[in-house]
Formats: structure tokens, sequence, C-alpha cells
């Protein structure tokens, strides 16, 4: 197991003792000095040897050169990154530092990039190290150091210790959201995701608000109820409450914690069931970006909504003509009890709005699989009821590395794929062929109404939620980047869609602190 530590220095060791990756662009690369890096390279390597090998660099996409043996390399990353690309090739710096570090218990990485990349490059060098494992020989811990040589015009500068502990809460945040993701449900029920819950609400000095089992249905929150209720641990609605003095408005994060999916009696086959472990990713990008945004200065209010359900298969399990009434009041007929992520954010987005009177609410969730057809597998999809904010989330996804494509949001559309004889609309769509991922979507947005003031950004993220076997902690540099502006600390306001804070008086703080806080 390994522990990344970002650091704002640039630490000197004989690459024999420590190895070291030193990986960049290859425009960055030629502008560094061999006084930059010689503290890490001698005496193993020399000046001409270290500018031969970034003069060979050609990547093709990417391309990586011994410096000596494998305990000194350099990476170049992709030359050219699309419009719907993020500038700083965060996919492509995940892959290249897995696949360049030599494995010894104490290495160093190396990012030479520009202030803009600073952010999304501490993130995908943090994905690189998953922290969950279950192997049974023994794990040698290791310690990653990652260190940025900032190309700033023609000079190089390191980032300052401000900027250190943003990007380490920042890539914290990320390994515990993928922590949680890898988990599986024997370790990671809805006890164990309580406790999780629990264990951030204790770092940030809060206590979570819980609503479990047979209160939840008392309560009428029908859909968190209906999806859990067949499971041996009981379902729970948990809220995590920021409310910092001077707070301008109230945003509400709502994540679909599935810790587990069978699909319930609508049972999933034998190779679609692996893997539905991760279908808590979203509740777990939530829990993982409040943790970070609380600690680095959120100065709004904040709640993150946790709808923790294990969609199980048994007795008391939900039957397909079943009815349900959710939170919003609105009855829903069950045709498909695979659509189940929908129910219980349905439950929290309602109450985001009624009880916690929320100006703008984000849901993040593991939803469709339809999402990887619809945006790809590395794009999660966006649906708004709000133009400039689906605008400002794309930007902020590229800004971030965690990148996002919009869906067509078109209710009048749409909605009547959901039409019922006997509720208000059914959970699953009639057609399967028209626009799958933004009707899952829309089927959330109901339970605010589509004439609802507010902000509502859906975002689905089932296909980026992992690489493989191993889940990529998505989620996290998302939302931290599109509410940077909320933030204290100046490198997330740079990330923010807005870019960083040049006038505060404009910015709803100061003498403007009655204005509610621009934030895109």
């Amino acid at each position: 197991m390994a522990t990344v530590q970002i650091s704002s220095s640039i630490s000197e060791a004989d690459p024999k003792d420590r190895p070291v990756v030193i990986v960049g662009q290859v425009r960055n690369l030629k502008k560094v000095s061999w006084d930059s890096v010689q503290g890490k390279l001698s005496p193993r390597v020399s000046a001409e040897t270290f500018n031969q090998a970034v003069s060979s660099l050609h990547p093709s996409p990417t391309d990586s050169c011994s410096l000596w043996l494998k305990n000194a390399t350099l990476a170049a990353l992709p030359r050219e990154a699309s419009r719907h690309n993020t500038p700083s090739r965060a996919h492509a710096l995940t892959k290249l530092v897995r696949s360049c570090v030599s494995g010894c218990s104490e290495e160093c990485i190396l990012v030479v990039c520009e202030k803009s990349d600073v952010f999304a490059s501490a993130c995908a060098v943090s994905r690189a190290f998953p922290h969950f494992s279950r192997k049974s020989s023994a794990s040698q811990r290791r310690k990653i150091v990652v260190e940025f040589l900032v190309i700033d015009g023609v000079k190089e500068k390191t980032i300052s210790e401000s900027e250190a502990k943003c990007l380490q809460a920042a890539a914290d945040a990320v390994r515990l959201t993928a922590k949680i993701v890898d988990t599986p449900c024997n370790d990671m029920n809805t006890d164990d995701f309580l406790n999780e819950i629990k264990t951030v609400g204790s770092q940030v000095g809060i206590t979570p608000v819980i609503i479990r089992g047979e209160e939840l249905k008392e309560l009428g929150f029908g859909g968190i109820y209906g999806v859990g209720q067949a499971a041996e641990h009981p379902p729970a609605l948990a809220v995590l409450s920021h409310k910092p003095a001077g707070a301008t408005q109230t945003v509400a994060w709502v994540g679909k914690g599935i810790v587990y999916d069978t699909g319930g009696l609508s049972i999933k086959g034998k190779t679609a069931m692996p893997g539905m472990k991760r279908d808590c990713g979203g509740a777990a990008a939530v829990l993982g970006a409040f943790y970070a945004a609380v600690h680095q200065g959120f100065q709004d209010n904040l709640h993150a909504v946790f709808c923790l359900a294990e969609n199980a298969v048994g007795p008391r399990a939900t039957r397909p003509d079943d009815i349900h009434k959710l939170y919003s009041g609105r009855t829903v007929e069950i045709n498909n009890t695979d659509a189940e992520g929908r129910l219980v954010l349905g439950d929290g987005v309602a109450y985001a709005s009624k009880d916690l009177q929320a100006d703008i609410i984000v849901d993040v969730a593991t939803l469709t699989g339809a999402q990887g057809i619809s945006v790809g597998k590395y794009h999660a999809a966006i649906l708004s009821n709000n133009e400039q904010w689906e605008q400002a989330c794309v930007t902020a996804g590229q800004k971030s590395g965690d990148l996002v494509h919009p869906l067509p949001y078109c209710p009048e559309l749409h909605f009547s794929e959901f039409n019922s004889a006997v509720a208000d609309s059914k959970n699953s769509v009639a057609d399967r062929n028209n626009a799958q991922s933004s009707c899952a979507g829309l089927f959330i947005g109901s339970h605010l109404g589509f004439d609802w003031p507010g902000v509502w950004l859906h975002v689905d993220m089932a296909a980026p939620a992992h690489v493989g076997e191993r889940a990529t902690g998505y989620g996290v540099a998302l939302l931290l980047a599109l509410f940077g502006r909320a933030s204290e600390t100046a490198l997330l306001q740079a990330v923010s869609p807005l870019g960083p804070v040049q006038d505060q008086q404009g910015d709803g703080v100061g003498g403007n602190a009655h204005k509610k806080r621009k934030l895109v």
C-alpha cells in the first residue's frame, strides 16, 4: 500500500536510493534547466545525457526513456489534446506514471507542467496508486513523493506550501473515494459506509444526520426504503452539513450510494453483476469532495447528502408492479427494479430542496450503462436545467481532468417515456433507444419539478468511475473545480469556471456580502 505525499519543494536524492520519474509535455521538458533536476539525477545521470534524452522523446501518444536503469526515467505526455480533452492530459499521466514507477519503497514523481495544469496533474498522479487491497501476500509499504516544477514562461518555479496543502487534500480525497468504490460489499455495506461518513465528519468537526431503516418509511422516503428494504443492512439517508458564517447561498451534493446492485428481482446476469460494488461511486465522490472542500475553507453552506442502500434479492424485495411514494410526494410504479439509483436520488434531491432549502443541487451517480455508450469511457454525462451551469461544468471538467459532456435536456420530448396508467410515473423508460441516459436524469429532476427555480445538475459517471478493475476516484476533482469560487483557497479558485478571483467586491463578498457569491 502506498502513501502519496505532495511536496512544495524539489528534493535531492541519488536515484540509486530513491528512484525518480520526471514527466511532462515535451515542450515543457525542453524548458527544464539541468540545475533544476541535477539534485535528483546526480551522480548517475549527466547534464548531457539528460538533454539528449529530452531531445529523443517522440510521444505517440506517449514516450519514455530510461536515464539510469529503472531508477531514473524521463516520460513524455501526448503532444496534442483536442477541444473535448483536458489540457493536462490527465488520463495519459495516470497511465504513464503507473507504467514508469519502479516499485521501490520510496519514489519521487516530478511533474513538469504549467500552473493551470497543477491541480489536474496532482489528482491524476494520485489515481495511479490505489489504496485498497486484500492480497494475502505481505504488501510493501511505499511512499510516493510528488513534486512540481512549474513552467512560467521561460522560468521554472515550485508550488507554494499552501498550494501543496490544497493538492494534498484533493489527492487524499480522490484516493478515499477510490478506496470506498474498490471495497466489496462484505466490507462496505451500508453500516460501513456510514462509518466512513462519520470518520470524515469527525475530521472536519461535523456530526452527520442519519435516517435509517423503518424511520425512512415513516418519514416518506419511499425510494431509498423501497430499494434497500430486502437487505440485511438497512438503507439510510445521511447528511453532512457545513454552515460557515458569511455564507451567501446553499449548495447540496447528492450522491447515489448503492453499496451493491444485484438488480433486485429484475436480476442482473452472471456477467453483468460482477463490479456492482462500484454502484456507490457517486456517494463516495461526494464524501471525498466534501472532505477536501471543507478542509480548504468552503465559504457557502454545503450539504453532502448520501442515499445509501443495497439492492438485494429477498422475500421483502420490491416487486415489479409495486408502487412507491417518494419524498417529493410523487408516486412511482416500478417496472424495473434494476433502475434503482434514480429512486434513491429522487428522495435525495427532494430532501435537499424541501428540508435543506438548497439553491444549487448537484446529484452524482453511476446511474446508467448507457452513459458510456452516450459519451464514452472518459467523460461523464451531464444534464442540467441551467445552460450556464452546463457549460461551466464542461469547463470545470477540462480544468480538473474529470471530463464531462452534456446530454440533451428536453423533458417535453423525453419524459413521456415514464407514463404510467396507475401512478405519476414509472421508474424505467418504455423505449430504451430514446435518449436513455437523458431520461434517467429527467426522472431524478422530476422530483424537484421541471419548474423548480434553483439550479439542478445531474452527473452520470458510470463509465469513468473505473478503469478496468480499479476505481478512479472520479468526481472529487470535478466538484472541487466546479465550486472553486466558493473556496478560500486560491488554487481552487483558479481552476473554477470563472478562474481566479480578481475583484472581491464584485464576488458577493466584502461590501456585497448580501448578494449570492458568483460561482459560474
